[in-house]
């Protein structure tokens, strides 16, 4: 088995740490800025997504929650139920090992969330929610420099990889320099390579075509700064790029070097932005957002019990390093200017308003419309070559926004919190989304979808899609977890 990834393998010792290092991965040029992440900015929102031989498990919050059983009963293939995923959601639980915060280790953001659902009577929709996180139950809060790295306690994985547990340190989004969390580079990836798979990091796939029985993939190799092309003859070929990456390797196939001129006409439809909202709120208790899990607990709506709106309200964290910026210890680097341009102009704005200690990221995920569509669209600049783009219309999700807002407003002010203006929505109606799902979804027929319940492309046997671009619209909630255990299923039937 041969695994292409576009981007690095990453390591504690390798992570971006300052200014200057790989952050970015630039789509335009991965041959000489391929880094931790890819940030597009697209119209309406924009995508942030991993980089690197673990895709988005390196840069997610480590949340493992299941979809509920009435999210199947629509929009879904026959085939795919609650009932049916169970014997997989319990494979996924068995390979990412996830579980709640430990009680002596609870920090101030879950407090909060717990506080604000009793003060607005939703105590019962509270939730400590199950983190892929290696926790040790003997680290405590009591410690001397109790976020230090000497704290952690180093371990060894059932796939042979070294891992350590988690010091509360906040850098999640950013890679754990203890490697407590749980990414798929450390366990599915791991057993993928103990019984022989070839992970190639920097190979670039750029087209699919049909060979025979099997295709040709073609690539680009990025080695000293260089692209290299070169391509591999598969019997089964299986894309995994992501929502973003997979929709826009199809539609280039299909519509410009035509090597897949049958794929399904829905191709790009059915995008969904997940619902994700954020709202910071100014606590008058210390809240401490870089310290701890990204996020660790929940409120949860998805019931619709707000005027009919489904969604849930989680607990937010900073990075480490965003501290840093706001207090001055980290200095503007021009090498990494686009970056650098980002990170300090959300610094200045958030240090306008208060101490970073008192800041409290209240995020929320939602059932938004899904009625985005991506395709490929001329470039400004150089009209000549084509780029991914989206078409996504705000008026259809305002509603449940809206009320995410709402609420977060509410929760802020029942505990002593004063809720910033999401200036983006407010005045742009834009959103930024770390969960990007839908593109390639699956359906019963042609007429509907991409792939089938499997996940293979219909008319092209043996060629796969398994990532969040077959998810067929907005889970609501931190959807990894339901996206394993599609990819769990898929892999349990090309195997019958």
């Amino acid at each position: 088995m041969l695994v292409l990834e576009r981007g690095r393998r990453w390591s504690a010792e390798t992570f971006p740490r300052a200014p200057g290092d790989p952050w970015v991965w630039d789509v335009t040029n991965p041959a000489k800025r391929n880094g931790w992440l890819d940030f597009r900015i697209q119209r309406g929102v924009s995508v942030a997504m991993g980089a690197g031989v673990g895709g988005g498990s390196l840069i997610y919050a480590n949340v493992q929650l299941e979809a509920p059983r009435e999210h199947f009963e629509n929009g879904w293939p026959a085939d795919i139920t609650y009932d049916e995923l169970r014997p997989y959601y319990a494979r996924v639980d068995d390979m990412l090992k996830p579980r709640p915060v430990p009680d002596r280790q609870i920090h101030e953001r879950l407090k909060l969330v717990r506080q604000g659902a009793a003060a607005i009577g939703h105590e019962d929709r509270f939730r400590s929610l199950p983190l892929a996180i290696t926790f040790d139950d003997e680290w405590h809060h009591g410690l001397d420099g109790k976020f230090d790295v000497r704290h952690s306690k180093p371990w060894t994985n059932e796939h042979g990889r070294t891992q350590g547990t988690c010091v509360h340190c906040g850098d999640c989004y950013l890679g754990c320099p203890t490697t407590a969390r749980n990414t798929l580079d450390l366990n599915y990836l791991a057993r993928a390579e103990t019984l022989g798979a070839d992970v190639r990091p920097l190979h670039l796939v750029r087209s699919i075509s049909p060979d025979g029985a099997g295709y040709q993939v073609h690539f680009d190799r990025i080695e000293q700064g260089r692209l290299i092309p070169g391509s591999v003859a598969a019997d089964r070929v299986i894309i995994a790029a992501g929502s973003l990456g997979s929709t826009e390797l199809l539609l280039r196939c299909r519509d410009e070097h035509r090597t897949l001129p049958g794929i399904s006409p829905t191709l790009g439809h059915g995008w969904s932005a997940n619902g994700d909202f954020m709202t910071v709120a100014v606590q008058e208790m210390v809240v401490n957002p870089t310290h701890g899990p990204t996020i660790t607990a929940a409120n949860d709506f998805l019931d619709g019990g707000v005027r009919g709106n489904r969604f849930i309200i989680q607990d937010g964290g900073f990075p480490e390093f965003l501290r840093g910026v706001m207090e001055s210890k980290l200095k503007f680097d021009v090498r990494n200017l686009t970056f650098s341009l980002m990170v300090f102009s959300i610094a200045w704005a958030l240090g306008r308003q208060g101490k970073i200690e008192h800041m409290m990221p209240w995020f929320g995920q939602s059932v938004d419309a899904g009625n985005g569509r991506l395709y490929l669209g001329r470039r400004l600049v150089a009209p000549w070559q084509k780029r991914l783009k989206l078409d996504w219309n705000a008026k259809a999700s305002r509603q449940v926004i809206d009320a995410i807002h709402e609420m977060h407003c509410q929760l802020a002010q029942a505990t002593r919190g004063r809720p910033l203006a999401p200036v983006l929505w407010t005045w742009f109606k834009q959103l930024v989304t770390p969960h990007p799902l839908g593109g390639c979804r699956m359906a019963d027929d042609v007429a509907h979808g991409v792939v089938d319940h499997r996940g293979e492309v219909f008319g092209y046997p043996n060629l796969f899609v398994v990532d969040g671009s077959i998810i067929p619209g907005a889970i609501g909630l931190n959807p990894s977890k339901t996206i394993a255990a599609i990819a769990e299923r898929a892999a349990s039937l090309m195997r019958a």
